[in-house]
């Protein structure tokens, strides 16, 4: 594992990040109907897992973000899976994700230094009702950090190099992932959100609260937005590179609107891709950039071909 001054050296130069795991999973035939989305695959199908990674890291992506985002102790044990058998398979999620680039590279030495991201999605995603995209949870910070804790220590200790603490919509559950971090101290995180729209967290805390605090936090080392409609970043990513010094990470949905209680996706009339907006995103603060929902490795190739 890196050090964090190596990781923030590699965040600062800029990364490409790879883009969706369920999209990818869905299209080599999974069925993601289910509570635990793209880590019930962890169990029933690593190896696609395994071979997505790999896929995004040939089209480009520099950074692998585990298949860890719905894996928690308490989702595996609504499955009959004890605390055991759910770390084993978040460590797995990591382990997958450095064996592709260990294959990648072997294959592609040129392409290196890949970093591999632990995904630490929201207690929101856990609760698999679309709140992610709400905020509308609260748990005292003991018990959030709680949550937490078992998913990151595995993640640490599988190795990976950073955090992906992604898609979160409350401060109050930031705020417990930072005191939770400081039990990890050589480890980095990005923190990135949902929003209600360009100035506000999707719990309505002004965005400016949420920067100034993350801003005096050693260990998050790049902060943005995520899961994010297209055509709402440009005016997202002013706002934070108003607000904070730090690199600023972006990977939005493909462009079509996702609808949380259908749970179903719909297009949108704009034919505008990621590259597109790229030099956009970039003259914005952006140096982590990839795809979210919806995204392929043909959208991952498009940027880094763009950032080469």
């Amino acid at each position: 594992m890196l050090s964090i001054d190596a990781v923030k050296q590699q965040v600062a130069a800029g990364l490409v990040l790879d883009g969706a795991m369920a999209t990818e999973l869905e299209a080599r035939g999974c069925d993601l109907s289910d509570a635990l989305w793209s880590a019930k695959v962890l169990i029933e199908n690593p190896e696609l897992i395994y071979q997505v990674h790999y896929d995004y890291f040939k089209a480009g992506a520099q950074v692998a973000i585990t298949a860890s985002y719905q894996a928690t102790p308490q989702g595996f044990a609504q499955r009959g899976l004890d605390e055991t058998a759910a770390l084993a398979l978040i460590a797995r999620s990591v382990a997958l994700a450095v064996k592709a680039r260990e294959d990648y590279l072997a294959a592609a030495p040129q392409a290196g230094p890949l970093l591999v991201a632990g995904s630490v999605g929201p207690y929101g995603a856990f609760l698999a009702d679309g709140s992610e995209y709400r905020g509308d949870y609260a748990l005292p910070q003991a018990e959030m950090m709680a949550f937490h804790r078992p998913r990151v220590r595995a993640l640490v200790a599988a190795g990976a190099d950073i955090l992906a603490c992604e898609t979160l919509p409350s401060f109050a559950e930031i705020k417990a992932l930072i005191a939770l971090l400081a039990e990890f101290p050589a480890t980095p995180a990005w923190f990135s959100f949902t929003l209600r729209d360009s100035e506000h967290l999707s719990d309505g805390t002004p965005l400016a609260e949420v920067i100034a605090f993350l801003d005096a936090q050693p260990q998050a080392v790049a902060l943005g937005i995520n899961c994010i409609a297209l055509d709402k970043v440009t005016a997202a990513l002013k706002v934070f590179s108003a607000l904070s010094a730090k690199p600023l990470v972006v990977y939005p949905n493909s462009g079509e609107q996702y609808d949380a209680v259908s749970k179903s996706w719909h297009s949108d009339a704009s034919t505008c891709t990621l590259a597109d907006n790229l030099a956009e995103w970039q003259a914005a603060g952006a140096r982590l950039i990839g795809g979210c929902c919806r995204t392929t490795p043909a959208d991952i190739k498009a940027i880094a071909q763009r950032c080469r």
